[in-house]
């Protein structure tokens, strides 16, 4: 078996992908088609330039530019079953998306037309892809407080029946500006029972993650690549195995890291912390789930071993049901023993 075989073949849970940046190529020119007018090109050929980014805001500004354009209910269950169409052939059994509420709210779109729409989608996800669908309501962190109501409102009062967690992305740089009205929506989040996983040392230091470590009572923490700056954070993560989902490809498009050698992810691993390998916005930068694993053989040298080792990380940070979690273990351990 190839490494290629043996990676297509891997079990593999997505827990880190955003809703609006899964959209792929076909999907966002479908729905440019059916809301003519936006600032998002309508060919295939402009559309992939497009998606070029400068920097981080250039892609803020890209990713809303693309938010626009989910105006109904079934804007958004067109881009659930997308991602769960696009990652069925990849091997991906489950996946955990983040939602931003408040991005539907800015446009219009009903609390329970929203919630009803990803009802649909994560129940059609399972029988006509096999994939699983769980939710993260994520909070966009430059937008302040009424974006932190909007998303822990929606979360508490209309959730979906697959809401598993509740996140915050965006610029890190602007939370600070908010900090109380991001720690409160997290506070009220996990009094409710739902897991916090928000972002953390994408685009800022060390102080950020333990921001959402002290303050947003972190479980899981997206990115966290820039964690090896501070010892004492190195060693924090290590000893308490705090899951970090790493987006290599990711990092490189939006100016994080300069190259895809670069990237810290072998590092981390080399310091024993907990990793799991994602793919964050695929389409946009030219990825998929497989892919990322795919760089992880190729540019990190990471063989069969390491790369099973990287999707059991996966089952096992995912909020997905133990059962559930023990059945694709076992298929992963088998797949290495018959491999």
């Amino acid at each position: 078996m190839t490494i290629d075989t043996f990676i297509d073949a891997l079990p593999k849970v997505e827990l880190h992908v955003h809703l609006i940046g899964s959209a792929s190529v076909p999907t966002v020119l479908e729905l440019a088609r059916r809301h003519p007018g936006s600032d998002v090109p309508s060919t295939e050929e402009e559309l992939r330039r497009f998606y070029t980014f400068r920097d981080f805001p250039h892609f803020a500004q890209v990713y809303r530019a693309v938010n626009q354009l989910v105006r109904e209910p079934e804007d958004v269950a067109t881009l659930v079953l997308g991602l769960a169409r696009d990652l069925a052939p990849q091997g991906a059994r489950y996946v955990e998306l983040q939602v931003t509420p408040y991005a539907h709210h800015i446009v219009g779109l009903p609390m329970r037309a929203v919630t009803e729409a990803l009802d649909l989608a994560a129940r059609r996800s399972l029988t006509d892809h096999g994939v699983e669908m769980a939710y993260i309501f994520d909070i966009p962190g430059e937008f302040g407080e009424e974006a932190a109501r909007v998303t822990v409102e929606h979360a508490l009062q209309e959730p979906p029946a697959a809401l598993v967690g509740f996140g915050i992305g965006g610029i890190e740089q602007e939370r600070v500006k908010f900090r109380d009205a991001y720690r409160s929506a997290f506070s009220a989040a996990r009094a409710a029972g739902l897991h916090s996983v928000p972002h953390g040392g994408e685009m800022s230091g060390p102080e950020t993650i333990w921001e959402v470590i002290e303050g947003y009572g972190a479980e899981r923490i997206g990115h966290g690549i820039n964690c090896l700056a501070d010892p004492r954070l190195v060693a924090h993560l290590r000893e308490t195995q705090l899951p970090l989902d790493v987006c290599p490809t990711s990092n490189v498009c939006t100016g994080q890291i300069s190259r895809i050698e670069d990237h810290p992810l072998p590092r981390m691993l080399e310091e024993g912390l907990y990793v799991t390998l994602n793919s964050d916005d695929p389409p946009m930068f030219a990825t998929t789930l497989a892919d990322e694993y795919r760089v992880a053989a190729t540019v990190f040298g990471f063989g069969r071993k390491e790369l099973a080792q990287l999707a059991r990380n996966g089952v096992q940070a995912s909020y997905m049901a133990r059962d559930r979690k023990r059945t694709l273990a076992e298929e992963i351990d088998a797949l290495v023993m018959g491999g």
